[in-house]
C-alpha cells in the first residue's frame, strides 16, 4: 500500500507538471474566448496573392464530396506550397475552379483552384496569438466533422487535446486519492469538496432554469 501510495505521488507530480503547459493554453484561451478582456486585433493582410502554374490534378476531382475531395486536394495544395487544416470547399462549377479556405493557428490562407488552367491563387493573412489560441481551443470540434482533422497539425492536436482530458481526469482521481491518505487534511478537503459541490450545482441550475 505504501508502495502504490509513492508511485501515485509521483505520478501525480510529474503527469501534472507535464499537462501544466496545455492546461495554460485552454486556460488563457477562456479570456479571449468567452470574457473578451484581451484586444482581438483583426486579421492583418500578411503577403499579397501569388499565382502558382502548371499543378497536376488528380482526375475527377471536381466530383468527389467530403472528405475524399479533401484528400484528393492534399497533393495539390503541397505543389502549390500550402499548408493548414482545410475547413471546407467552394465549388464553382461554370468557372472551373475550387475556392479552399485554410487554416493554421497564426494564419489564414485561401486557395483559388483553376482545374481546367492548371494554376492557383494564393492569399493569406495573419492572426494575433488570442486568435491562434481561441483556435486551438475550438479545434478539433464537432463542425463539419466529415473532413475535420485532415491535416497532420490538427490530427496531432486533437490527440494532445484527447490525452490533455484524460491526463487531467488522472490527476483529479489520483489528488482525490492522496488526499485521502492524508488523514490530516480530511475535514479541511472536506468542506472545500463540499463548498465546489454546492457551486457546481447552483450553476448548472441558474443555467438550466
Amino acid at each position: 500500500m505504501r508502495r502504490f501510495y509513492l508511485i501515485t505521488r509521483d505520478l501525480h507530480l510529474y503527469v501534472g507538471l507535464f499537462l501544466s503547459p496545455f492546461v495554460l493554453v485552454f486556460s488563457a484561451s477562456v479570456f479571449y474566448l468567452v470574457h473578451g478582456l484581451a484586444p482581438r486585433p483583426a486579421p492583418l493582410l500578411s503577403d499579397s496573392s501569388r499565382t502558382v502554374n502548371d499543378l497536376s490534378f488528380p482526375p475527377g476531382l471536381a466530383s468527389l464530396q467530403g472528405r475524399a475531395r479533401v484528400d484528393a486536394l492534399r497533393p495539390v495544395l503541397e505543389q502549390a506550397g500550402v499548408s493548414g487544416e482545410v475547413d471546407f470547399v467552394r465549388h464553382l462549377p461554370g468557372e472551373h475552379r475550387l475556392i479552399v479556405p485554410l487554416r493554421l493557428p497564426n494564419r489564414d490562407t485561401v486557395v483559388s483552384l483553376d482545374y481546367r488552367e492548371r494554376t492557383a491563387t494564393i492569399s493569406s493573412r495573419d492572426h494575433s496569438f488570442g486568435d491562434a489560441v481561441v483556435y486551438l481551443h475550438k479545434m478539433p470540434g464537432p463542425h463539419n466533422a466529415d473532413v475535420r482533422g485532415n491535416s497532420r497539425l490538427m490530427r496531432w492536436w486533437r490527440v494532445l487535446a484527447d490525452a490533455t482530458a484524460y491526463l487531467t481526469l488522472f490527476v483529479t482521481l489520483s489528488g482525490l486519492y492522496l488526499w485521502v491518505a492524508l488523514k490530516a487534511e480530511r475535514r479541511a478537503g472536506l468542506v472545500l469538496l463540499f463548498a465546489g459541490a454546492i457551486t457546481f450545482c447552483t450553476l448548472v441550475y441558474a443555467i438550466a432554469a
